[in-house]
């Protein structure tokens, strides 16, 4: 998928391929097989990673997940791009399915919130040898920052303590949302955002609870939502200033 977003920004979703997420986290009876989504941001200023695919290394995580991984370079070939042309990395949490690229990108600046990468190298956390390769450049992050015109990192936490999401606007002044793992499904999202706009327009309690970064989210004003671990967008009800993927 391709979203073009104007003459200068586009994004590109990235199959990375996918898990099988054990039935003691999935909240059922069965297992569940989630896909593992990266993005590519072609800006003026640069070319973004969000986030870059299923780490190895790990004897137990391979056992319990059974990943199946498609190549990193071979994903950004599809999308006409090399590796190297790659100028920064932004994750939205450093658990091995998001950040198994990385150790690819030596010496290009990966953007993580403080207390994220503080936390994954206290250990137990992720497969270390993913968070300080040969060649990690780390730029620590505590908070909200716009990192390019119109390319804003804004921390979600709640998979993790520092999971962050980025909004990318569009030259139209409409805005996309990679929100990583924020929530695991495009519907959770949904369920959130109407939980949100019933509390504003006053209906009475006893409501749904949401998550408190939806406000900043909503200031965006998001005609699209993207997801790490589901191929479905969300979108406004109104459909407003979507496009179909190329």
């Amino acid at each position: 998928m391709t979203q073009r977003t104007n003459a200068t920004v586009t994004v590109h979703r990235l199959d990375l391929g996918s898990f099988v997420r054990p039935a003691s986290e999935t909240g059922g009876p069965h297992p569940r097989v989630e896909p593992v989504l990266a993005y590519l941001v072609e800006h003026e200023r640069g070319r973004l990673l969000f986030d870059t695919g299923i780490g190895g290394g790990d004897p137990e995580a391979e056992a319990r997940y059974r990943p199946r991984r498609r190549p990193l370079e071979g994903a950004l070939a599809a999308a006409g791009v090399a590796i190297e042309d790659v100028s920064v990395v932004v994750n939205c949490h450093l658990h091995f399915d998001h950040i198994g690229g990385n150790p690819l990108l030596a010496g290009v600046p990966v953007l993580v919130q403080a207390e994220e990468l503080a936390f994954a190298r206290r250990g137990g956390y992720t497969i270390d040898a993913l968070v300080d390769f040969p060649g990690a450049v780390y730029e620590e992050i505590s908070g909200e920052a716009e990192l390019w015109p119109g390319v804003w990192i804004v921390p979600t936490p709640g998979h993790t303590a520092g999971h962050q999401s980025l909004a990318v606007r569009r030259d139209d002044g409409m805005t996309v949302v990679l929100a990583g793992q924020a929530h695991d499904f495009a519907s959770h999202y949904a369920s959130d955002e109407l939980a949100r706009s019933a509390a504003l327009d006053g209906v009475a309690q006893p409501l749904p609870p949401y998550r408190p970064w939806m406000d900043r989210l909503a200031d965006f004003d998001p005609v699209r939502v993207f997801f790490a671990h589901d191929c479905s967008v969300w979108e406004p009800a109104s459909g407003r200033g979507s496009a179909p993927a190329e």
